[in-house]
């Protein structure tokens, strides 16, 4: 194990967990339940709009600072989203009470995923004495979704960008997570799947990065890339050398 790193963090949705099936199949499925009309080209078509609206949304960094009003920065920010979605799609007079809905669905564990390999990494790294972070944009329902899934007691912090007032791939979330453990960038390590968010924003902030490519989508891209997070063990090993 690389005596260097003293801290490895890790990105957290399509990182450590995904969700179950498709966020356009989980919006369609209740949709339909308060009165959206379906059509044969519905999943694809709100999977783009979903994809566009997701691309196009500024950073979820809210100046509210008290939880209530923090949480409800978070609600409005996906609302936005959600009805740009079905904006394109088709728009149906129960939207509100859909929303509502589905936002606490994605609170829901059983909405998410873990992948096969992150019990068994993070448990690994833990028992090899290093401390373990999560720095990801997702919103504070992230907490539930941890505590649920079974994973929360095996971080030591998790920093997310609504309570740090800064998203991947800004310098300050990351610098926010480095000082709750007390570390220099270069004894950090950061994972994740987005090559922009992650990669590229832990490497500006001094850390040291990691791609995970699960489907090989990022061949030749010129950073350190493992397609399973079992990889990340020798890759640890030759940081130290």
């Amino acid at each position: 194990m690389s005596s260097s790193i003293r801290v490895v963090f890790f990105d957290a949705a399509d990182t450590l967990f995904h969700v179950r099936g498709s966020v356009a199949e989980i919006y369609l499925h209740h949709a339909v339940a308060f009165g959206f009309s379906q059509k044969p080209d519905s999943v694809v078509a709100i999977q783009q709009a979903f994809s566009r609206a997701f691309r196009e949304a500024p950073p979820p960094v809210f100046l509210a600072t008290d939880p209530a009003k923090l949480k409800h920065s978070e609600r409005l920010w996906w609302f936005d989203i959600v009805h740009h979605v079905f904006y394109r799609v088709g728009m149906f007079s129960r939207f509100d009470d859909f929303f509502e809905h589905v936002f606490r669905v994605f609170e829901d564990a059983t909405s998410w995923q873990l992948y096969p390999d992150t019990v068994s990494t993070v448990t690994k790294l833990k028992a090899q004495g290093l401390e373990l972070g999560i720095i990801s944009n997702f919103d504070s329902r992230l907490f539930a979704v941890m505590r649920g899934l079974g994973i929360a007691d095996a971080f030591d912090t998790v920093t997310i960008s609504s309570l740090a007032q800064a998203a991947k791939p800004a310098v300050k979330i990351f610098q926010d997570a480095l000082e709750k453990h007390a570390v220099d960038p270069e004894e950090a390590l950061h994972i994740g799947d987005s090559l922009r968010e992650d990669v590229e924003g832990a490497q500006k902030a001094g850390l040291h990065a990691v791609l995970v490519d699960r489907n090989g989508t990022h061949h030749g891209v010129g950073v350190r890339t493992i397609k399973s997070l079992e990889d990340l063990f020798p890759l640890l090993d030759r940081l130290d050398q």
